[in-house]
């Protein structure tokens, strides 16, 4: 008797460990997420007070109207350096601040993770052949640029779960093939969750066969035609 009630408590422990696990780890991303947007909500209520304060504006009467002005605002001058960064004006500022040192290697790290590139600054998703005998792995392309050899290209690996390092490859072009529908996103998405999601779950697609792929050259091909 003394041995059935201690398995029952032993087993309602367990059972409301599991629960209490399974709550923190949903829990966790809401609350994440609820930080970061704190966080950015009050460094958006700072500044635009600032901005209000200094064209004569309290703000402190309704502060959640004038943040989603502020935020309105600063979307609108956004789209407004979004189109002045395409003409020669802002060519030409660049070079200014190119000229600056270190600015060129902020820029780059920055662009890392700015998925509207195109053309041959747009961060490729990729399938590199021979790593590991006949199979593949899933790569990033951050150029299209050829690399130092002839017909190479510069591929990246990223590590997980943190994938803020990695090795980088000089790959030749017939062992490069493209996923079209993947982003720098969706890789990152794919990382973060250490293959408990494959790249199909995370774009929704159902697998397809490894012909089905173009390889880089094919790709740029199309591009460029």
């Amino acid at each position: 008797m003394l041995n059935k009630l201690r398995n029952f408590l032993s087993h309602g422990k367990n059972h409301i460990f599991e629960i209490i696990v399974k709550g923190l780890f949903w829990l966790a991303p809401i609350i994440a997420i609820t930080i970061i947007i704190n966080w950015i909500y009050g460094k958006v209520d700072a500044i635009t007070g600032y901005l209000f304060k200094t064209i004569g504006i309290n703000p402190e009467h309704f502060p959640f109207i004038w943040t989603i002005v502020g935020v309105c605002l600063l979307l609108f001058i956004a789209y407004v350096v979004g189109i002045f960064v395409e003409t020669r004006l802002g060519d030409f500022v660049q070079k200014i601040y190119s000229k600056i040192p270190g600015y060129e290697t902020v820029k780059e790290l920055i662009n890392i993770f700015n998925t509207s590139k195109s053309g041959e600054k747009k961060v490729l998703v990729v399938l590199i052949r021979g790593f590991s005998k006949e199979d593949y792995n899933i790569g990033l392309m951050y150029s299209t640029n050829e690399s130092i050899v002839k017909d190479h290209y510069t591929v990246t690996l990223s590590m997980t779960p943190i994938p803020n390092g990695g090795f980088m490859f000089e790959v030749h072009k017939d062992k490069i093939l493209v996923i079209e529908e993947a982003t720098f996103d969706t890789n990152l998405q794919y990382l973060l969750s250490m293959g408990v999601k494959s790249m199909a779950d995370i774009l929704k697609i159902e697998p397809k066969g490894i012909e089905e792929f173009k390889t880089i050259e094919e790709y740029l091909k199309n591009k460029e035609s």
